[in-house]
C-alpha cells in the first residue's frame, strides 16, 4: 500500500511530464501555468487511493488521476472568472493574468484534454470510465450554477443546500474514488461504495468548512474568519440560523457592508450562531455524512489493512485546525 505523500509525488511528476502543445501560446500557456500551481491534488491522490485499495495497478490509473485532476482545475478557471476572484492560491488567477477570452478558451482546452488523458486507460473499462467522468462533471456544473442562483434567493432550504454541496463539491471526490476501482475492475457494487464514501466525506468536509469559516483560527485555517458571513453566503449555518430565528435577530443579516460594519457585523451573528447553538447542529449533521462515509467503506471486502491509509487520510481531512 502507497502512503498519500507517495501518490502525491507520482501525479505531480505525471504533471511535470505532460507537454502541452506550442502553438498558439498564449492558449496554453495558462493551462500549464494553473497545473503548476500545486495545490493538496486531494481528489486524484485519492483516486490513487482506491485503486490501491482494489489491488489494481496504479501506473494505469495515472491517466484517469490527470483527468481528474485537469477537470478541477479548468473548474477553477472559470470559478474565477465568475467569482471575479484576482487571486488562486496566492498567485494571479488567469483570467487576471490573461484576460477573460483567453481563460474561457483555455478552461475549455481543458476539458479536452481532461477526456483525452481518460482515453488513455485500458480500453475495456473505458466505456464506464467515460461514463463517470462525463456523470461527474454534468454534476459539478450543476452544483456551480444551483451556487450562483442561491444568491439572489432567500428561500433555500437546507436539503437544496446539502445537495448543491453534494453536487459542486462532493461528486468529484465520489466520483474520483468510482473511477479509480474502475481502473481496478472492482465490483459494480464495490465501485458504488467507494463512490458513496467519497461523496459522504465530500459533504462532510464542506459542512466542516462552513463551521471553520466562522469558528476556525485564521492562521491555522488560511482563510479570513467570517467571510462567509460578510458576503452572505448561504451556507448551513446561515440557513439553519434563518429557520431557528426570530425577525428581530434576523435583521442582522442585512446589515449593509463596509470594513467597520463588516467587523460588526461578524461580531453579531456569531453571537447569533452561539445563541441558537447552530454550530453544535452543524457539526451533528457533519459526523452523520462521515458516518455515512465510513459505514460505506466497512462494507467494502477487502481486508482492513487495505484500508488503514484511507482512514487515515479521511480523519485528517475531517481534523483541520479550528
Amino acid at each position: 500500500m502507497h502512503s498519500p505523500s507517495e501518490l502525491l509525488e507520482k501525479i505531480e511528476q505525471a504533471i511535470n511530464d505532460i507537454q502541452y502543445p506550442s502553438h498558439p501560446a498564449s492558449l496554453y500557456e495558462p493551462i500549464s501555468y494553473i497545473m503548476s500551481l500545486g495545490g493538496k491534488r486531494i481528489r486524484p491522490t485519492m483516486l490513487l487511493m482506491a485503486v490501491d485499495l482494489f489491488n489494481g495497478d496504479i501506473q494505469q490509473a495515472i491517466p484517469a488521476a490527470l483527468a481528474i485532476e485537469t477537470f478541477h482545475n479548468f473548474t477553477l478557471i472559470h470559478d474565477d472568472i465568475m467569482d471575479n476572484a484576482p487571486l488562486r492560491r496566492g498567485k494571479q488567477t488567469v483570467h487576471e493574468k490573461w484576460g477573460d477570452n483567453t481563460a474561457i478558451l483555455s478552461g475549455d482546452v481543458m476539458m479536452v484534454e481532461a477526456n483525452k488523458h481518460l482515453t488513455r486507460v485500458e480500453v475495456a473499462i473505458l466505456k464506464p470510465a467515460l461514463d463517470t467522468f462525463n456523470n461527474t462533471a454534468q454534476g459539478v456544473c450543476e452544483g456551480q450554477q444551483l451556487d450562483m442562483e442561491f444568491e439572489s434567493r432567500n428561500d433555500v432550504s437546507i436539503d437544496e443546500y446539502i445537495n448543491m454541496i453534494r453536487l459542486k463539491t462532493a461528486v468529484l471526490v465520489g466520483g474520483a474514488m468510482k473511477l479509480g476501482a474502475i481502473v481496478s475492475k472492482a465490483s459494480h457494487e464495490e465501485a458504488d461504495l467507494i463512490y458513496q464514501f467519497g461523496e459522504n466525506l465530500g459533504i462532510a468536509f464542506q459542512l466542516q468548512d462552513d463551521i471553520l469559516d466562522v469558528y476556525g483560527d485564521p492562521e491555522k485555517f488560511g482563510k479570513q474568519v467570517g467571510g462567509d458571513i460578510i458576503s452572505d453566503k448561504k451556507t448551513f449555518l446561515r440557513l439553519k440560523l434563518q429557520e431557528l430565528a426570530d425577525a428581530n435577530d434576523l435583521e442582522t443579516l442585512t446589515m449593509q457592508q463596509s470594513p467597520e460594519i463588516n467587523a460588526e457585523k461578524i461580531g453579531k451573528v456569531t453571537a447569533l450562531y452561539n445563541q441558537y447553538e447552530v454550530k453544535e447542529q452543524a457539526t451533528l449533521v457533519m459526523k452523520e455524512y462521515l458516518e455515512k462515509a465510513f459505514a460505506a467503506l466497512h462494507l467494502i471486502s477487502v481486508p482492513e489493512e487495505q484500508k488503514r491509509e484511507l482512514i487515515l487520510l479521511a480523519n485528517q481531512l475531517m481534523n483541520r485546525e479550528s
